[in-house]
């Protein structure tokens, strides 16, 4: 049988597989449970420091990461398949005081009002935050050490620049999960011991923290294996089980389908002990089976959350890492059925973790974007097509739960298969955002054009959003900052000043007033560019200086290949590549801006350089005719117009030229991406009125190179066509194409055929990511008015899929404004 036939009937066959009636139950479960504050891990890890005063920062870290795994309370759903938390509650949000105490002190009351990311507290907790917790760390936690450090610096620039990673430990990687199965944490654990006996020094610090993190992790697993043992000892066997759902309904599809594959019953006896023999068998040596392998890698995640509160750790490429278990699982019995709903209990625990963000952070970060990226397809390491059982699983997971998490990706490229293809349009027709989809033709070359191997390249991931990475070796800090490019044209139009608040933030290099050409601008504009990145660069190092000294991670560093051969933390440089990315915002509203001024002041001479500038310093106040010729009477990107286009390139060109001439701090090359995550509603807030005719406050354009929302006239090909003359170099820390589809489109096979066709396009192309939501306009107003009846509705913001009546109202507002498309 040829592949294509044999890929064919596995499609086919996953297809027809329904959602076991146990997730249904289980999802249910989680979403009725409110969300809570925790402070019980800052209340361990408190604990921990105090008692170990003055050791290495690495050993107290590690004490107080193995103290939480053995001291946390603990909890297991019946019915759960894959078990393990960070905390007994689901979608806790956790305070860290090794990261941030201060914005908690502030914010604790208003974190069940305020207008993103709510939280449930507790009166008693916030006492003992105050009262236990609090006075030890004031001072000591990241936010108060940058803050010392270099505080009114960031400040001073924060107009124009977002410096991230200030208040949380460094996330946004992707863990060697190849290794962890391998190894599991006994066999990292034996390895460490025997580095140790041989190493001095710093290097044997960081070794005996590695040996205390794993044996707690170790301790961990145990604990859920005697948590299920005790909760069988009161639950009713099998039999019994299936005895009563036999004479409830005798034509019980879920309980035929148990015996025939030989299964215990859902809360039984037996089916807790056999969870409770996988948490124990992973504890102490590798996986062997796929139930073995899906579990081992859940408490990989859920340790890596403990031991750093931090988004976007991502599994990577799942279909070929949990191939090898699914093949020797299928050839012991295991049915597709089975291997769905284990993988649908990962889906459902993966949105069982939010990270509590501080109120500004929740702006820029909106809907918990936890950000478990998972990927499958692609090409392997031979550059030929990777497809396989679970590739299709995932996507049919993804089609049954459509929950936010994980952020599921699906790699194209030229030789892509129809199967893989339809079946990922069919899951994005159903309306959760996802699968997002990336380009094998762009983000490969690009890859090796920044310095990774061909083999590395190929076998790239995603992390978070849509950051792009290698697998198990690279630290990418690729959340370092967000610059503002429009803030920096504003500011070379007026002289330095804030059109909003006055103030002076950088040098008067001029204003649009006395700049005779458009090159004057343009030179204004670079230098600019140049006085923030500086101030940036600067930033950024203070931040990775901080992480190093405070915030070492042995158990991350556990699972990141190279740090265990050098003896090095992760923070400090131990990755195999260590790379810093950086966001520019937002390319289109300042083509669209400088199209503007450009046609309609210099060349054609039609509005007076001292007029625009007035206009725009009165927001437009009495200029209602000019910024209609502003909106309306210019080309604008989006609509495959070259030299409009060409504006956003060559300033994305020259900030990617100008950064990439520096190092991070652990010596590794800066980097781009164009991507806003829920940026672009807080930056546009910090932009006065600008060219393109948006007025101040506005969000500026979602996504990071989609076009202005309602400018795109010329329909989706010809934003592709926009977009693709971004070079693939430009988006190295990741891009982001956001777009919005009717759902009737996908309604008949013919529509499904041609969007298919359009991703191809995509492909061709060589535009690295594209998303879409597919949801209807009049869906979304009516969830704003009634949430209580959309609690399920999922949308996609930019790069990563959130409830939508979880957003706050100017971040639902921009996503009801974006443009529709009825077809291709």
């Amino acid at each position: 049988m040829k592949k294509t036939e044999a890929v064919s009937l596995v499609a086919q066959a996953i297809d027809g597989l329904a959602m076991p009636g146990r997730i249904g139950r289980l999802k249910e479960v989680m979403l009725d449970e409110p969300r809570y504050v925790s402070i019980e891990q800052a209340r361990i890890i408190t604990r921990v420091y105090q008692e170990h005063e003055g050791e290495p920062r690495i050993l107290v870290r590690a004490h107080a990461l193995a103290a939480a795994l053995r001291g946390l309370a603990i909890r297991v759903t019946p019915g759960e398949l894959v078990v393990g938390n960070r905390t007994a509650g689901v979608r806790a949000g956790v305070v860290f005081p090794e990261s941030g105490c201060c914005w908690v002190d502030r914010e604790f009351e208003d974190l069940p009002t305020r207008p993103q990311d709510r939280f449930h507290v507790r009166e008693e907790d916030i006492r003992e935050f105050r009262n236990e917790i609090l006075p030890y760390w004031n001072g000591k936690s990241l936010e108060d050490v940058l803050r010392a450090r270099a505080g009114e610096e960031i400040d001073a620039i924060a107009r124009v620049v977002k410096i991230n990673q200030k208040d949380h430990a460094q996330g946004h990687i992707c863990p060697d999960c190849r290794k962890w199965l391998a190894m599991g944490p006994a066999g990292i654990r034996k390895d460490a011991e025997e580095r140790m006996q041989v190493a001095t020094g710093a290097a044997r610090d960081f070794y005996e923290a590695v040996v205390i993190v794993m044996a707690g992790a170790q301790d961990f697993m145990h604990r859920y294996a005697g948590r299920l043992r005790t909760m069988a000892r009161g639950a009713k066997s099998s039999s019994v089980l299936r005895a009563n759902a036999a004479a409830a309904a005798p034509a019980s599809r879920e309980a035929g389908v148990l015996e025939d594959a030989g299964l215990p019953m859902p809360e039984s006896r037996e089916e807790l002990l056999m969870v409770a023999d996988i948490c124990a068998a992973v504890a102490e040596r590798p996986p062997e089976t796929f139930h073995e392998a899906v579990q081992a890698l859940w408490f990989l995640f859920v340790i890596l959350q403990m031991e750093s509160n931090a988004s976007s750790f991502s599994p990577g490429r799942l279909d070929e890492i949990l191939a090898p278990y699914y093949e020797k699982s299928r050839a012991d019995g295991m049915t597709q059925a089975r291997a769905l709903e284990l993988l649908e209990c990962l889906w459902l625990k993966f949105n069982q973790i939010v990270y509590l963000r501080n109120r500004g952070s929740a702006k820029y970060f909106a809907g918990f974007p936890i950000g478990f990226n998972i990927a499958v397809g692609g090409v392997d390491a031979d550059g030929r097509d990777y497809v396989n059982d679970v590739s299709f699983l995932c996507l049919q997971a993804q089609a049954h739960i459509g929950l936010p998490q994980p952020n599921l990706s699906v790699r194209l490229h030229p030789q892509t298969g129809d199967q893989l293809l339809k079946k990922a349009v069919r899951v994005v027709a159903k309306g959760s955002g996802m699968p997002q989809f990336f380009n094998d033709k762009a983000v490969i070359p690009a890859f090796e054009e920044l310095g990774f191997s061909e083999t590395e390249a190929r076998d790239y991931a995603i992390v978070g959003c849509v950051e792009l990475t290698t697998q198990g070796n690279n630290l990418g800090w690729s959340d370092a900052a967000m610059f503002n490019l429009c803030k920096a044209l504003e500011l070379a139009m007026n002289g330095g000043k804030d059109l909003l608040t006055g103030a002076q933030l950088s040098p008067d290099f001029g204003d649009l007033a006395h700049y005779e050409t458009f090159a004057d601008l343009e030179a204004a504009l670079a230098k600019e560019i140049d006085y923030f990145m500086e101030r940036m660069l600067k930033g950024c190092e203070e931040v990775e200086k901080a992480h190093i000294a405070l915030l070492p991670t042995p158990f991350l560093s556990g699972v990141i290949d190279d740090c265990m051969a050098k003896g090095v933390d992760v923070t400090a440089g131990g990755a195999r590549h260590n790379l810093s990315g950086v966001q520019m915002i937002q390319v289109a509203n300042l083509a669209d801006s400088l199209a503007a001024i450009k046609q309609l002041v210099y060349d054609e001479q039609i509005v007076p350089r001292e007029t625009l500038l007035d206009a725009l310093q009165k927001n437009f106040e009495g200029y209602d005719v000019l910024r209609a010729r502003l909106l309306n009477k210019v080309p604008k990107y989006g609509n495959d117009v070259d030299w409009v286009d060409a504006l956003g390139v060559r300033w994305a060109r020259y900030f990617r030229q100008k950064i990439g001439a520096h190092k991070n701090y652990r010596g590794g090359p800066y980097h781009t991406g164009m991507y806003t995550v829920s940026a672009h509603v807080p930056m546009g807030a910090n932009v006065g009125a600008s060219p393109d005719g948006r007025k101040a406050g506005e969000p500026l354009a979602d996504g990071g190179m989609s076009p202005v929302y309602g400018r795109d006239a010329l329909g989706p090909t010809a934003v592709l066509k926009s977009v693709s003359k971004l070079d693939k170099e430009l988006t190295t820390n990741g891009g982001l194409l956001n777009m919005k589809f009717l759902p009737e489109f996908f309604e008949t096979q013919a529509g499904v055929d041609k969007f298919a066709a359009f991703l191809r396009t995509f492909v061709d192309l060589e535009i690295p990511h594209i998303q879409f939501n597919v949801v209807r306009r009049e869906d979304l107003l009516d969830a704003k008015a009634h949430p209580e009846k959309h609690r399920s509705l999922t949308v996609r913001v930019a790069g990563y899929t959130a409830y939508f009546t979880e957003l706050a109202g100017d971040l639902q507002d921009e996503i009801i404004a974006r443009t529709s498309y009825a077809g291709v």
